[in-house]
């Protein structure tokens, strides 16, 4: 039988049979393990263990550094890597907290436009590492049969990859933490859970999704061929992933095609031209105080026009050049008396204003003794002397937001910070020289603006003082147009403080100037309290107080000047023309001016008592709660996360802008901290600016489509929460990465929080400007981006014609 080779029929085993058996049981093993190993290989493809070693490198570069000293610190040595592994967590080992929740404001509180979704591809990949703090772990297979050891790189197994090029396993075990607050936009989140994501670079992500793409697609669950099968099955076949296969999708197409325009208009912004600007005025340049092309058209420079601001149709988005030999500015105090000469190279006050101490030319230094025209020997005594001749006052109680029209270098107001006042100093661009650039150097506040035909850009009745040391404004000409301006600036009851030479000299000119101004300010119903010498300095001060009823308004024999017409807006300030008219003063208990605000430092945390429960804030609530709120919030925002969580160095921080502000939390957070805050309110958003005054801060109205009044390089850091999306609807939004360049200083900062796409843009933009990106962070469609500016300067320039004088 043909059977009878294999088997006996009486049972008896034969022995080339049981070799036979034997022989198939080999082969069958030997055709088993090929197939299990042929399967390992196709299953289990050796990872490049390199990304993730870059991705955790890149974590201390774009995230949490906290070397915030000068930008011009490159040290990466190991010691450093240690101290950046240790500002990243804690002594327990928890993550570095970021506390800023969005919680406690309604959703349009932290959010402008939120259609951008460019990291939605990164999340719940990049983030588990940092949010979560899990670490990597690097897993042995198949080494006994060679196969290339796979590095498998898994989240929260608590081992993590050393730093030293190889794949190396830690055996330390890493404990689980819970982490209830850690993300940078405060939400209170669980442990085991990311709190956000964390942007790791785009190479790195890019080769990791390119390796997952790949890994998807070699053998979907451990099987090759599977929809090519024999029998009745060939017949009846599933439908295949098309995305996989030869034949693509329109909706694949699409979204591909969408996304890569993305990357690539991000890709010619990280690689944007820029140049520099060719103008007059060289380093100094204020697009729109320099618009020489308007200046030389216009029909008449006698109330000053040619000061006012005149902005190009078309901004520019060239970068400013740098003074030769620009340094690192000298931080505050020791800037008060001394900044570099060759950051503001200017010595024309220093000729014609030495011999009164305004500045000095001391060898490398341009030095400011803290004198002006008024105060020679000081400001100092020259303060105390207003304070003595008016008790009233209370220096830093009940006057704490002062204005300083014909500031000067500033000493009057850089001086008042020992009696906890925060003043406004302004002065024009005109022939003394780079003054306002001066005393923004020195780290006091200053605007470059002239009192001409034009309101200034703060609303009514905000200033506790207005101070004119000299200043030579004609203030009784034309009606007392200019000298009402301050009236409209100037709180009920605040007062005027005046040192000029009418009032103590006897020359004619002054005589007549003087009996000029005594009959205006009678007219205006302002009180004299005093007039007083000092007599160190030599000047005579007087001093006027604004009436805080209408009572004189009503009796008086004249309407001269005329009570302005119930129509006309007092805090209506952006491109307002002056007139020569008194504003009613507000009695009803509800308005505001009726009330002197709390004595300072209490009116910073009040809400103010206009404030009511009938309004509806900026976030949607009730007022007084949408003002609550806000508090809350920032000071949630600075203390967990700003002041511990960017790596900014914040005692060398003295000028810093809000560029939208609303109510002033952020400003109102730092107080604690030896800097100002100038609080910009747009002029399309809510205008919460009296409130910002009422509080004890100050700011100005602004369009940033539009170029800022100030000189280049006069900001350490500038804040703006959700203000690049808003204006990316209005106008270039590279004319306002231009400006920000312009005014921020070599070593400043910027922190901006917007949408996702807004944040990926901008942070490419700030590569191509060669700056250092700190830190960027992102959860759902919200981001925040932490840079600091460089020296880096183009080589090529572009002329800008209309600034050419």
């Amino acid at each position: 039988m043909a059977s009878g080779k294999y088997s006996r029929v009486d049972g008896r085993k034969s022995s080339s049979g049981c070799f036979s058996t034997v022989a198939i049981m080999v082969a069958v093993a030997l055709l088993l393990v090929g197939v299990w190993m042929t399967m390992t290989y196709s299953v289990a493809p050796v990872e490049d263990t390199d990304v993730s070693l870059e991705n955790k490198k890149d974590v201390k570069t774009h995230g949490l550094e906290s070397s915030g000293d000068r930008i011009d610190d490159t040290s990466n040595d190991e010691s450093g890597d240690s101290a950046s592994d240790t500002n990243d967590t804690t002594d327990d080992g928890k993550s570095k907290q970021f506390e800023d929740n969005p919680g406690d404001l309604p959703e349009d509180a932290t959010k402008g436009d939120t259609n951008g979704n460019l990291h939605q591809e990164e999340k719940n990949e990049n983030s588990e590492e940092i949010n979560t703090n899990t670490e990597e772990k690097v897993k042995d297979q198949s080494e006994d049969e060679n196969s290339g050891a796979e590095a498998e790189i898994e989240s929260g197994n608590g081992k993590e990859i050393k730093e030293d090029g190889d794949s190396k396993v830690s055996d330390k075990e890493s404990e689980p933490v819970e982490i209830d607050e850690t993300n940078a936009f405060g939400t209170e989140e669980k442990s085991g859970k990311s709190s956000g994501e964390t942007k790791y670079g785009e190479e790195q992500l890019a080769k990791k999704k390119n390796k997952e793409v790949n890994q998807g697609s070699i053998g979907k669950k451990g099987r090759s061929g599977d929809a090519f099968t024999s029998g009745a099955e060939a017949e009846v076949l599933e439908e295949s992933a098309t995305q996989n296969g030869i034949f693509s999708t329109q909706t694949t197409e699409s979204k591909n095609e969408n996304e890569a325009q993305k990357l690539s208009e991000l890709e010619n912004k990280k690689n944007y031209h820029w140049k520099l600007c060719n103008t007059s005025a060289g380093p100094d340049y204020i697009p729109c105080l320099d618009n020489w092309a308007v200046i030389r058209k216009l029909p008449s420079t006698k109330h000053y026009e040619h000061r006012e601001r005149h902005c190009p149709d078309n901004p520019p988005t060239c970068l400013v050049p740098l003074p030769d030999g620009y340094q690192y500015p000298i931080e505050w105090p020791t800037s008060r008396e001394k900044i570099w000469y060759h950051n503001v190279p200017h010595i024309k006050l220093a000729q014609v204003k030495g011999h009164q101490n305004w500045v000095k030319v001391s060898g490398e230094y341009l030095t400011f003794p803290g004198g002006g025209t008024q105060f020679k020997h000081g400001a100092l005594h020259y303060i105390d002397v207003i304070q003595e001749s008016v008790p009233d006052i209370a220096w830093g109680k009940r006057s704490r937001v002062v204005l300083d029209v014909g500031c000067g270098v500033a000493s009057f107001g850089g001086f008042l910070f020992d009696r906890g006042v925060l003043t406004m100093s302004l002065a024009p661009k005109d022939e003394h020289e780079a003054q306002v650039q001066f005393a923004l150097e020195r780290g006091i506040p200053a605007i470059s603006a002239v009192m001409g035909t034009k309101r200034l850009s703060y609303p009514g009745g905000v200033f506790d003082i207005v101070h004119c040391a000299r200043c030579r404004v004609p203030w009784h000409i034309e009606g007392g147009k200019l000298l009402l301006e301050l009236n409209r600036l100037l709180r009920p009851g605040g007062f005027f403080v005046w040192s000029a030479t009418p009032i103590y000299q006897t020359l004619p000119q002054d005589v007549g100037i003087w009996e000029a101004m005594k009959k205006l300010t009678k007219a205006m119903c302002w009180d004299v309290v005093s007039i007083s010498k000092d007599m160190v300095n030599e000047v005579g001060i007087a001093v006027y107080r604004k009436p805080m009823s209408n009572e004189c308004y009503e009796n008086r024999s004249e309407n001269d000047p005329p009570l302005c017409p119930e129509t006309d807006d007092p805090n209506a300030a952006w491109n307002v023309p002056l007139q020569a008219c008194l504003h009613k003063v507000p009695v009803a208990s509800s308005e505001r001016g009726s009330q002197w605000p709390d004595l300072w430092p209490a009116r910073l945390g009040k809400t103010p008592y206009w404030l009511l429960t009938s309004q509806v804030g900026v976030y949607g609530k009730p007022a007084p709660e949408d003002f609550a709120a806000d508090i809350k919030h920032w000071k949630r925002v600075v203390s967990k996360s700003y002041l511990n969580g960017l790596g900014i160095k914040w005692p060398a921080v003295r000028n810093v802008m809000d560029m939208r502000a609303v109510y002033g939390g952020f400003a109102a957070a730092l107080q604690e901290l030896n800097l100002w805050v100038m609080n910009v309110i747009s002029i399309d958003a809510p205008d919460t600016l009296p409130i910002i005054y009422e509080r004890g801060l100050f700011g100005i109205y602004h369009d940033w489509c539009e170029s800022f009044s100030t000189y280049p390089r006069t900001y350490d850091l500038l804040h703006a929460d959700h203000l690049f999306s808003k204006i990316k609807a209005k106008c270039n939004v590279m004319t306002l990465v231009s400006e920000v360049d312009r005014i921020l200083r070599p070593g400043g900062h910027v922190i901006i929080r917007d949408t996702v796409d807004i944040i990926a843009e901008l942070e490419n933009t700030f590569k191509s400007l060669q700056w250092d990106i700190r830190m960027t962070y992102s959860k759902d469609k919200e981001g925040m981006l932490c840079a600091q500016k460089t020296l880096w300067r183009p080589k090529e320039e572009v002329t800008i014609k209309y600034a050419i004088a």
